[in-house]
């Protein structure tokens, strides 16, 4: 399993509707693309602009294979309201979240 990380910039007045096209893209595709594990959202409580989105999958080949086009159509309606500042890729090592 893999997790990665994308830091986002969003303004603040553009985080509602970010978050409306976060979870429909998410759910999108964690329903529909082989490997994709759904993801969660976290907000900074310094800086309200800062938004991380991290997204679990099965493996590194999998989320390559998603993000074989630069920008993924998928992904389009995010990068039209935020800003990606970076993305990480993390193997998971343990999970004991519920």
């Amino acid at each position: 399993m893999i997790r990665v990380v994308y830091c986002w910039k969003v303004k603040e007045e553009s985080f509602a509707n970010f978050k409306e096209v976060w979870t429909r893209t998410t759910n999108k595709i964690h329903e529909t693309v082989p490997g994709a594990l759904g993801s969660f959202m976290l907000r900074s409580a310094e800086d309200r602009t800062e938004v991380l989105t991290v997204a679990k999958w099965d493996s590194v080949e999998s989320w390559k294979a998603f993000w074989v086009a630069e920008n993924p159509s998928e992904m389009l309606g995010m990068r039209e309201i935020g800003e990606r500042i970076s993305v990480t890729v993390y193997d998971e090592v343990d999970d004991f979240t519920r």
